[in-house]
């Protein structure tokens, strides 16, 4: 995997974001709303990593930036599980990188976008073992949470931030709604906004993270 672009805060860090990109995005997508966020957030660093270039199957076999590669759409997306584990391994790589270099794990964040936010999920609430500060599903969906779903103890206090588009066709709606609802059934911390939008972010959307991550690092 390619080097994370690593945004560095003015202040010395004290915080750190990582965030997952989408599915045909590279880990330049998010740095403005990096950038944006970082103008309250002075002493938080921001890591963007980049996914593998590897051939996609509903996309005809393109190859393109990809977290895993999803096999089919219907009736719920069929992915594959291997990459998807490795791809949470080099996210559990960054989380030990970021505590080895001084930054309290309960100070580390987890954020994703799209196939980035199924990264997330299964890496923050069934991967990895220790601490975390919180997760960001922007627009996305659990391919690895299951009816029965059951979390360790520790995961239980984890709070996430469910946020996705009303019009969204590429992740529908209910496909995220899953996610908050299995969670929340678990007594998870978890918060569900949606906005006028499809799959997309806007700035409604930052800002409600920006407040997000100010109360859970102040608490």
């Amino acid at each position: 995997m390619s080097e994370p672009l690593i945004l560095e805060p003015t202040h010395k860090a004290d915080a750190c974001v990582i965030w997952l990109h989408g599915l045909g995005a590279d880990r330049y997508d998010f740095l403005p709303v990096a950038e944006m966020l970082q103008q309250s957030l002075h002493s938080t660093r921001f890591v963007m990593p980049q996914a593998p270039t590897r051939a996609v199957t509903i996309n005809g076999g393109y190859l393109m930036p990809s977290w895993y590669d999803i096999l089919a759409m219907s009736p719920a997306r069929a992915i594959n599980k291997e990459q998807l584990e490795a791809s949470a391994q080099s996210l559990i790589d960054l989380i030990e990188q970021q505590r080895d270099s001084g930054i309290d794990p309960q100070r580390i964040f987890l954020a994703g976008f799209s196939q980035g936010g199924a990264v997330v999920f299964h890496t923050a609430y069934l991967r990895w073992q220790g601490p975390l500060g919180g997760v960001l599903a922007l627009s996305t969906y659990a391919p690895t949470f299951s009816e029965d779903l059951q979390l360790a103890d520790t995961k239980l206090q984890l709070p996430a931030l469910c946020l996705h588009g009303s019009v969204d066709d590429v992740v529908i709606p209910s496909m995220g709604r899953t996610a908050f609802e299995q969670l929340d059934a678990l007594g998870v911390p978890v918060e569900w906004k949606a906005y006028p939008m499809g799959h997309e972010v806007i700035h409604e959307e930052i800002r409600d993270i920006g407040a997000w991550l100010i109360a859970h690092l102040n608490r």
